[in-house]
């Protein structure tokens, strides 16, 4: 099975979910986790600010480390990491970090847009799902 997996959180409802479904999965496999959660800034132009970020450092450090706890206190070994990235560049990030961990299988969820709509839209979903070879495992 599986002994190492990525959960990719970005504090939506659905997040739970995804916890959920990595806890129960790590507690079945033994396996160690990832949490992940990526402050998505859009670049701006020449002379303004270089990023701009919706969340703060510390709330989306907050957060991870909420869920970290969560999966630590199920007895799961667990680790958490927030990072920068331009937007339309999370799944690629996802897919970076996935590789960088060795991990076994990509854990996130899914916002309910359809694949048309997550082609049009950009879904990072549906991005990671089409970019990597390893398993994904979409959480509604």
């Amino acid at each position: 099975m599986y002994e190492r997996l990525l959960v990719a959180v970005d504090h939506s409802h659905v997040s739970e979910h995804v916890l959920k479904a990595a806890t129960e999965l790590a507690l079945l496999a033994s396996a160690e986790v990832w949490v992940l959660h990526l402050r998505e800034r859009e670049a701006m132009a020449p002379g303004a600010p270089a990023l701009v970020a919706a969340e703060t450092t510390d709330k989306a450090e907050a957060e991870v480390q909420a869920a970290v706890g969560k999966l630590a206190g199920a007895g799961v070994k667990a680790h958490g990491e927030v990072r920068n990235t331009i937007f339309g560049h999370a799944a690629r990030e996802i897919i970076a970090d996935a590789e960088a961990h060795d991990v076994g299988l990509i854990i996130m969820g899914s916002k309910g847009r359809g694949d048309l709509a997550g082609l049009v839209l950009g879904s990072t979903t549906h991005k990671v799902i089409h970019l990597t070879e390893r398993p994904v495992l979409v959480v509604r």
